[in-house]
């Protein structure tokens, strides 16, 4: 088998068949990525978090969750390239299994690592994604930002608390919606109800996922912070990095006509 040599986004030097043709995806958004490269005959494993497309989601072989694989169900399958995300994944499980597999790894921050993404996978899979990269810009291009005042705490979990902070790829995705992040912290930090108060954010977003938030988180948030705009979003679209991105900005439209 003739291979390639490429480099992750995270620096590392990979060494992966010209054509794999047998492909295992630790990240849900990646997965959803290779489904619509065309690659239905050549992905032979994903996790259980990987809910899209649904038909991969009942047929293709479960290797676990993004941060407890199962080693045993991966090695059996025996693919010639494994993809997996630096945030995601955890970095022991990603050194155990390079031992026995390419392993090529996205680091993905913002809108334009996650094009750079998207075209390396779709040229180590020998997959054209071209038209998906241009989709996605032309859908980003024609967001038109909402110059507002609204100062926007993102949430994404709770007990504890946790926010997306100013170095994450939800921040960029905020920031291109016109939304001013009041964290300036880094990754997820956690924050307490007096933290979050003292923040005096003009609106809350409480994420699908990771934590399910529901309506009523609304009425808890509300008691806290009885001035503050809270309302639900799609975690999947704030924090999806793969070919979900061509729907993203058509939901922000709506999202943001919503808090006018």
């Amino acid at each position: 088998m003739e291979n390639q040599t490429v480099k992750d986004q995270v620096g590392r030097t990979v060494v992966v068949p010209k054509y794999p043709k047998s492909i295992v995806s630790l990240v849900p958004s990646q997965t959803e990525l290779l489904f619509d490269l065309g690659l239905a005959e050549r992905v032979v494993g994903i996790t259980k978090f990987c809910v899209h497309p649904e038909e991969w989601c009942r047929n293709k072989t479960r290797i676990g969750g993004t941060k407890r694989l199962d080693f045993e169900a991966i090695l059996a399958l025996n693919p010639d390239l494994i993809i997996a995300n630096k945030e995601e994944n955890n970095r022991a499980d990603i050194e155990r299994l390079e031992k026995d597999f390419p392993v090529w790894v996205s680091d993905v921050n913002d809108l334009d690592s996650a094009l750079e993404m998207i075209d390396s996978i779709g040229q180590i899979a020998d997959s054209d994604s071209d038209s998906i990269r241009k989709e996605i810009e032309l859908e980003f291009g024609n967001l038109k930002l909402l110059t507002t005042d609204l100062k926007t705490l993102y949430l994404i979990w709770k007990n504890p608390y946790m926010v997306a902070g100013s170095d994450t790829f939800i921040h960029d995705l905020m920031l291109r919606c016109g939304l001013k992040n009041v964290v300036g912290a880094s990754r997820y930090p956690e924050l307490t109800s007096d933290e979050i108060a003292n923040l005096n954010p003009t609106l809350v977003l409480l994420s699908s996922e990771p934590f399910p938030f529901k309506e009523n988180h609304i009425e808890e948030f509300q008691k806290q912070l009885p001035n503050t705009k809270i309302t639900l979003v799609d975690g999947e679209m704030f924090s999806w990095y793969g070919s979900r991105l061509r729907l993203a900005p058509a939901y922000f439209k709506s999202l943001l006509a919503a808090l006018k």
